[in-house]
């Protein structure tokens, strides 16, 4: 699973930080969340391409967040694209797609589908979903977790071969969760495997002030990306927007118990975000602060080389 931040600024951009997007790869899929002015122009500076089986999740209907959807549309169509992308959003992004796709007449060579999302799970696959929760900012706003659904346990070979199972299809099957037959006795997969190994959880916060919410729907996250406006100095404004400090994001993290907190969205007033990095880092433990093209690459925390690898 690798996150690459496409853009990190908040409202404007600015000369080293575009409109607000972040790319999470997994396997085949490209999932972003959010979609601000210039994002297919960002992905062109990364190896992410065009092609790829793509998600959107919009977490609320600000421009900066979602006005650069039909250029990237435009340009995958362009790019003789045939697979369906799939947009997800508060209410309103049915109508904004539906009257944007007209008026600019933009004409696409696959197929869209467009899903308005209330709180809970808004979209599962086999192995992971995506689930969504109320934020608390100045419109209808959305903060999303990804969820990986467990793993199996690790095989034990040699608790199979005291069961007397021989090497071979007879482990696969095991090791993919069937029950097998074997000298007329039945082997459950329990029988010769560890317990189920959680999987890996991201949480986006989109533009929110903290709450008591927030902090109980990123419990457990191995990484957390969370609004974080303001510095400390100008709380004041981050209380009347209704974003969040840093200081705040870092309360958050700390709270539910995150591992690893990154902040970004930050004010174009901020040349240099160190001293908001400086105050996150004094309430939890490990803070890092995005900068745009920065990959995060997550592994899962309990296994035994777990790592996370930050080019940031």
């Amino acid at each position: 699973m690798r996150v690459i931040f496409l853009g990190t600024s908040s409202a404007v951009p600015t000369v080293n930080r575009g409109l607000y997007s972040i790319a999470l790869v997994r396997g085949p899929e490209l999932i972003l969340f959010d979609c601000g002015e210039g994002t297919q122009r960002q992905m062109l500076s990364t190896s992410l391409g065009f092609g790829r089986d793509t998600s959107i999740f919009v977490t609320h209907m600000h421009t900066d967040h979602l006005n650069g959807i039909f250029g990237l549309l435009q340009t995958m169509s362009l790019n003789n694209r045939r697979k369906a992308v799939h947009i997800y959003g508060p209410e309103g992004i049915e109508k904004f797609m539906r009257q944007g796709l007209d008026v600019l007449r933009v004409g696409l060579s696959f197929d869209i589908g467009v899903q308005t999302i209330d709180e809970g799970v808004v979209m599962e696959k086999p192995d992971y979903f995506v689930k969504a929760s109320r934020a608390k900012h100045s419109v209808t706003s959305y903060a999303y977790l990804l969820e990986e659904k467990p793993r199996p346990g690790l095989f034990n070979p040699k608790k199979a071969i005291a069961l007397r199972i021989p090497k071979g299809e007879l482990w696969s099957r095991l090791q993919k969760g069937e029950n097998i037959t074997i000298n007329k006795k039945k082997v459950k997969p329990a029988d010769v495997m560890g317990p189920p190994r959680p999987g890996r959880k991201v949480g986006i916060s989109g533009d929110t002030m903290p709450s008591r919410e927030l902090i109980d729907f990123f419990t457990g996250a191995d990484v957390l990306i969370h609004d974080s406006t303001y510095s400390l100095k100008h709380k004041d404004k981050a209380r009347e927007n209704m974003h969040s400090t840093a200081h705040d994001a870092a309360i958050v993290a700390r709270s539910a118990k995150v591992d690893l907190l990154v902040l970004s969205h930050f004010s174009a007033r901020y040349n240099d975000v160190r001293p908001l990095l400086e105050e996150a880092m004094k309430v939890h433990h490990k803070v890092k602060a995005a900068a745009d093209f920065d990959v995060l690459d997550i592994d899962y925390r309990n296994s035994q080389d777990s790592r996370k690898r930050l080019d940031m």
